[in-house]
């Protein structure tokens, strides 16, 4: 039956998924994802600040801070914020605008580590030679901060033409919508589009959205309990201020990120293993 034979597919594949994982070596990759965009973190940051820089003198800092750790726990992203509110404070405008060049091509090794991941992860070999393959890290890298900016220049106009509309057609209604802000929106719709991304243009080879859709969901839903998870792990349990003292803000950071990197490796295993198991059934084609 096709309906139950869906879901025994997804599961054997799942499992499948999981058993690659580990005999993969997921877990040490996930590690050096989750360095590499951890030492990516502060560079991107300085780089959307920069390029801010050339549109307005005053960044929104609280907004920007808002898009880019709205999802993670507020366990998490407060020490990081933190750091990253007294980097801000002491570097002058200057400083970040001729350091963006610098802080982007750091910000990009990040995504380079994606890159490498989410190959192994598709079985897939990477044809395209290094200078192709970084300016696509750089491209996302730039896409990545432009999105950025463009909610957080959403979240600035709206109240502004809320107040025109509120103005203009008096109501409950207006009321409601003027006190809606839409950075909420841009904070789910970052990870998602994130996501995407890597799994349609990261891999040696290209695969089709159905092909990739799959994986992508899951790892959504797995980032989204795992942040739940950890949120009450850090919040009830952990004592990384006992183990790490000063560096307990980045030690509870880089553990979050390896576990969201290793869902992303994962999610691309799970991708792979029913791209696998579809070229597995197809009949092969002997000539008569």
């Amino acid at each position: 039956m096709p309906s139950v034979a869906i879901p025994l597919r997804g599961l054997r594949a799942l499992i499948r998924a999981a058993a690659r994982f580990g005999d993969k070596g997921g877990w040490v990759m996930s590690s050096h994802v989750a360095m590499s965009l951890m030492m990516a973190l502060f560079p991107f940051v300085l780089f959307v600040v920069a390029l801010a820089g050339f549109l307005s003198r005053d960044v929104p800092v609280d907004d920007l801070f808002e898009l880019l750790f709205g999802s993670w726990p507020e366990e998490v992203a407060q020490p990081i914020e933190r750091e990253l509110r007294a980097v801000l404070a002491a570097a002058d405008s200057r400083l970040l605008t001729l350091g963006g060049v610098v802080a982007l091509y750091f910000a990009s090794n990040g995504v380079d580590a994606v890159r490498v991941a989410m190959t192994r992860a598709y079985h897939d070999t990477d044809p395209r030679p290094f200078w192709q393959t970084r300016l696509l890290c750089l491209g996302l890298v730039v896409a990545g901060a432009a999105l950025v900016l463009a909610g957080v220049a959403v979240d600035l106009v709206l109240p502004l033409y809320t107040n025109m509309l509120r103005a203009a057609v008096p109501g409950e209604v207006t009321s409601w919508f003027a006190g809606v802000g839409v950075s909420w929106l841009f904070v789910i719709a970052m990870p998602v589009l994130g996501v995407l991304g890597f799994h349609l243009l990261l891999p040696g080879r290209r695969h089709g959205i159905r092909q990739i859709l799959p994986g992508v969901v899951l790892t959504l839903m797995l980032w989204a309990l795992a942040g739940w998870g950890f949120s009450i792990y850090i919040g009830r349990f952990a004592s990384y201020s006992a183990t790490y003292a000063g560096l307990a803000g980045a030690m509870s950071a880089l553990i979050f990120l390896y576990l969201n990197a290793a869902i992303l490796i994962l999610g691309a295993e799970f991708n792979g293993a029913l791209l696998d198991a579809g070229r597995e059934k197809e009949p092969a084609s002997e000539p008569g």
